[in-house]
């Protein structure tokens, strides 16, 4: 199958073609405001340096920054309204009460409690009451909310309410965008709302998203299916990502160390993946990330659905290198983008991570005669501090005392050297400089269930295989080819604390993808 991945980066837009396993070509270009930009003058430079037929691609992968940026900045989000299910309870911490205030408002400050809910084991805390609910949505609506987000306490175990709750809007608000809070986040209540309100506030953006990016894609004569990222790894179709934004929001760095995985051959390793501005550090167990076990904060708002357990600190390729009588400080802050611009050895004015890295002997990157006159103890010192940085982040990483192997990619991988402290050894992959589009290039896809299961140890079994086959039918629901999907992973941790056998069951499936058209 030949594949295009493309992944949008802060600094850079890289695209690859793939055949199989083999990288037929690869590119970077510079990620421009309106991003498209950046994915046209890529997927140029790719046609140019491998003469593909754009008629013979038969998949294209993206992984894309828009949606965590649209969040981090606050802007392009959709008037959105918060309503739970959980009174009489809950009442003391309504929906969006942990969230910064800024945030808030961007979102117009919709917050709603109904009664209902249920409890752990399904049974309702009040029932539905659907003049209350007429009743708050008219309310949200002459406020001016335009998507819906549907939180229920325990609606894991029991949707019915969420449900319910779409299906009135859907008939008193046809086309109105709805994001339900089982679909999205993990048992917790205020984690999985949080990450529903945010999916809700960015769908109209979605939208939009998705729109111009098939638009990109058509107009460079590609006529193939187009797929996003997950956080998890796998892919999701364009439809898929309408519906779910917040899926995306950690690809990056999960295409990374994809991509880490496929080029090194090693399925279970340290990944250290360093772009222009950051150093994202993860650990790869059988091929995928590992997955954060807590909640994740992002842009300020704690969220509970699946994200990768990275760890991020501000050293890149165009890190700013401070040397003073102190000491010397090695960003965070970065010329990011301008790099070729700024630095030292592109003609620039700027003290880079990069040019330190050239003065040193670790790369061969722009004109070495324009840092030839650094100081040695400069460099040294500057050098010093991304090491023991990096093996800081690498031990906090990894699970035991036992040194990993560490897979460097990323543009700015040129700073890892060959010796690194905790690394049993350091591995550079051929195309390190471009994992992350390759990760998306090669993606599966894939379909979790996350629930507390009420398990009588004489049905234990009947109600994993209902778990599993749950896993199974979201794989292909998000685009696996049926006859592929297998699980990957599954766990099970008893809830002393609950009554009646309370086990929480967490089951993933993973599968090849299908080309059969697209899916609901």
């Amino acid at each position: 199958m030949l594949r295009l991945g493309i992944d949008v980066g802060g600094t850079n837009t890289d695209a690859v073609l793939i055949d199989g396993d083999r990288v037929l070509g690869a590119v970077k270009a510079s990620t421009t405001a309106d991003v498209t930009g950046g994915i046209v003058t890529a997927l140029g430079d790719l046609r140019q340096a491998t003469g593909f037929d754009p008629a013979a691609v038969q998949a294209v992968m993206i992984g894309t920054t828009h949606f965590i940026n649209a969040l981090v900045e606050g802007e392009r989000l959709a008037q959105t309204a918060a309503i739970r299910f959980g009174l009489p309870a809950t009442r003391a911490l309504p929906p969006l009460v942990d969230w910064p205030d800024r945030l808030v408002t961007a979102i117009g400050g919709h917050s709603h409690l109904c009664h209902g809910g249920h409890e752990y084991d399904g049974s309702p805390i009040a029932d539905f009451d659907e003049a209350e609910f007429r009743a708050v949505l008219d309310r949200a609506v002459a406020a001016g909310a335009t998507s819906f987000a549907l939180s229920s306490v325990f609606s894991p175990v029991n949707a019915e309410f969420e449900t319910r709750a779409a299906e009135i809007i859907a008939e008193q608000l046809p086309g109105a965008p709805v994001s339900l809070s089982h679909e999205i986040g993990r048992m917790g209540l205020l984690g999985r709302e949080n990450a529903t309100v945010v999916n809700a506030a960015l769908r109209g953006l979605a939208d939009q998203v998705a729109t111009g990016l098939l638009r990109t894609v058509a107009e460079a004569g590609i006529n193939a299916p187009v797929f996003l990222s997950q956080n998890d790894g796998t892919l999701m179709d364009v439809d898929y990502a309408r519906r779910y934004p917040v899926a995306t929001f950690a690809s990056g760095p999960t295409n990374s160390m994809r991509g880490a995985a496929f080029l090194s051959r090693l399925p279970s390793c340290a990944v250290v993946d360093i772009g222009g501005t950051t150093s994202d550090v993860g650990i790869l167990q059988q091929g995928f990330p590992r997955e954060a076990s807590t909640d994740v904060n992002v842009a300020g708002v704690q969220t509970n659905f699946r994200m990768p357990d990275v760890l991020s600190i501000g050293i890149g390729g165009g890190s700013h290198v401070l040397h003073q009588a102190s000491g010397t400080a090695v960003g965070p802050a970065s010329v990011g983008y301008r790099l070729a611009q700024e630095a030292l050895v592109f003609g620039g004015t700027r003290l880079t991570a990069t040019d330190v890295a050239v003065a040193g002997g670790r790369a061969e990157v722009g004109d070495a005669s324009l840092v030839a006159h650094l100081d040695k103890s400069v460099v040294d010192a500057a050098l010093r501090v991304v090491d023991d940085r990096l093996a800081e982040v690498v031990d906090r990483m990894r699970a035991s005392a036992e040194p990993v192997p560490v897979v460097a990619v990323g543009g700015g991988s040129i700073l890892v050297p060959e010796d690194l402290a905790g690394a049993s050894r350091v591995v550079r992959p051929e195309h390190f400089a471009v994992a992350n589009a390759i990760g998306a290039a090669i993606a599966q896809v894939g379909g979790e269930v996350d629930r507390v299961y009420s398990v009588v140890p004489q049905q234990r079994d009947t109600v994993l295989d209902e778990a599993r086959q749950e896993a199974v039918d979201r794989a292909v629901a998000a685009g696996a080819r049926p006859g592929s999907v297998e699980i990957v992973d599954i766990e099970e941790v008893p809830l002393a604390y609950l009554p009646g056998n309370a086990t929480r069951i967490r089951v993933k499936a993973v599968g090849e993808l299908s080309l059969g058209g697209p899916r609901a």
